[in-house]
């Protein structure tokens, strides 16, 4: 049927009309069209394909399917080299990141988003408040409620998939962060810039005054909302806290707004929480948000692991994504200190791609195991080249069996002749067990 008659995967799904790109996303995930249809159509699956971004390979991100990744890249006045950024873009793909965000915040920025939409088949998200300052070359506080939404519009016709809005602080906010005395205070970059115009203009937040106008901007485009957790807490002790449920509480009226419009929505969430209470966050998101796709930083289970931070991250990304979040956003070594480089790229993804099919496992997500099973049978058989076709990283664990190499290919240099897997296979063989 003729796109003219839907404007977004959303509405076609509410109109019984099956997208290409809804066709993809059901087999990758081992689902029938009409298993995945009503999921759309309710919002518990989004499905970012702006129409705009012609090479595009579809994904779906929803709780009930394989957990998704997405690298945050980008130049700043300290690191701007774009090329580098491209470089790890393509890296990112290889590794398989499903997403990649564009944060840039130096610079002409909208050569490099177009390069993106134009070559990246990932989905493309991107903060359009931080661009609005670069875009506009002036000073927060001179920026008006249109040159925001100008912004928006623009990444929009740039063929960018998703866009996180941080529409849920209101000038309600200033007087809940001033009060409650938060430790961290707002420490997401896009929320404290919405906070600061709001100080220094007097004005509401536009994004949440002219939520309406912005929808109507994404319905056209199909770009998919990713309701930003401008409150989500920067350290432990401001997890779970007035401020984050209070703006939750908002995401979750927004979303439904959107909803009215066909408009596809996630919602972002923590942010730095101790283990015991990410079950209980990802259960408060999903009845706010009302089952809507949850997009998670993390979450980070400690404060003082900085250099570390992707493990602390996947252990808090695992948990989330086996209590119901959707999307994970990963987190490098460079968390906290720098711009990351190729190598922390490459360490955050490995990182989130164990804890999101780590929880994939967990959920019973069809499939998920598979693979796992295939690398049990090749190490059982010691077949080395059928491990490294399992591996996530089979270049690296090609490298590390090479440097340290055994006297003999059916052992490793930890067990040598030791080896149970070799022992067990002569023993039930009926073969002699050489070990000297």
């Amino acid at each position: 049927m003729s796109t003219q008659a839907y404007k977004t995967q959303m509405e076609a799904a509410r109109k019984g009309i099956v997208t290409r790109e809804l066709k993809i996303v059901a087999e990758k995930e081992k689902m029938t069209v009409e298993e995945l249809m009503p999921l759309v159509a309710s919002g518990k699956v989004v499905i970012p394909a702006n129409r705009n971004h012609a090479c595009l390979d579809p994904e779906g991100v929803g709780s009930m399917l394989r957990t998704k990744i997405n690298v945050n890249l980008g130049v700043s006045r300290d690191c701007k080299d774009y090329d580098i950024e491209m470089k790890k873009v393509m890296s990112a793909v290889d590794l398989g990141a499903e997403a990649i965000m564009d944060l840039s915040s130096h610079g002409n920025t909208q050569p490099f988003r177009q390069k993106l939409t134009a070559e990246c088949p990932a989905m493309i998200g991107t903060v359009p408040v931080y661009d609005s300052v670069i875009h506009y070359q002036r000073d927060l506080d001179t920026l008006t409620a249109k040159d925001f939404i100008d912004v928006v519009r623009l990444h929009a016709q740039d063929g960018v998939d998703f866009v996180t809005l941080h529409c849920g602080i209101t000038r309600k906010t200033i007087d809940q962060i001033r009060k409650h005395k938060r430790k961290m205070n707002i420490v997401s970059r896009g929320g404290s810039l919405v906070f600061a115009w709001m100080c220094m203009t007097g004005n509401e937040n536009p994004f949440y005054e002219y939520y309406d106008e912005i929808l109507d901007i994404c319905r056209e485009y199909d770009v998919t909302v990713s309701l930003g957790d401008a409150c989500r807490p920067g350290c432990l002790a401001d997890a779970t806290d007035v401020c984050q449920i209070e703006e939750l509480v908002c995401l979750g009226e927004l979303t439904k707004r959107a909803w009215e419009k066909d408009v596809q929505v996630m919602v972002e969430g923590p942010g730095h929480v101790p283990m015991d209470q990410i079950a209980a966050n990802m259960k408060v998101q999903q009845t706010i948000c009302m089952g809507a796709p949850f997009y998670v930083l993390g979450p980070l289970v400690t404060d003082i692991a900085p250099g570390y931070d992707h493990i602390t991250g996947a252990i808090g990304g695992a948990i989330a994504a086996m209590n119901g979040a959707a999307f994970l956003c990963y987190v490098t070594p460079a968390e906290h200190l720098a711009l990351p480089n190729v190598d922390d790229v490459k360490q955050g993804i490995i990182a989130s791609r164990i804890a999101a099919h780590a929880a994939d496992i967990a959920k019973g997500v069809r499939g998920a195991r598979d693979i796992d099973d295939r690398m049990g049978d090749a190490r059982r058989a010691l077949d080395w080249d059928a491990q490294w076709e399992c591996a996530l990283d089979p270049e690296t664990a090609k490298a590390i069996r090479a440097d340290r190499s055994p006297e003999h290919d059916d052992t490793c240099s930890m067990c040598g002749k030791f080896c149970a897997v070799r022992s067990m296979n002569k023993a039930l063989n009926g073969e002699h067990i050489d070990i000297l």
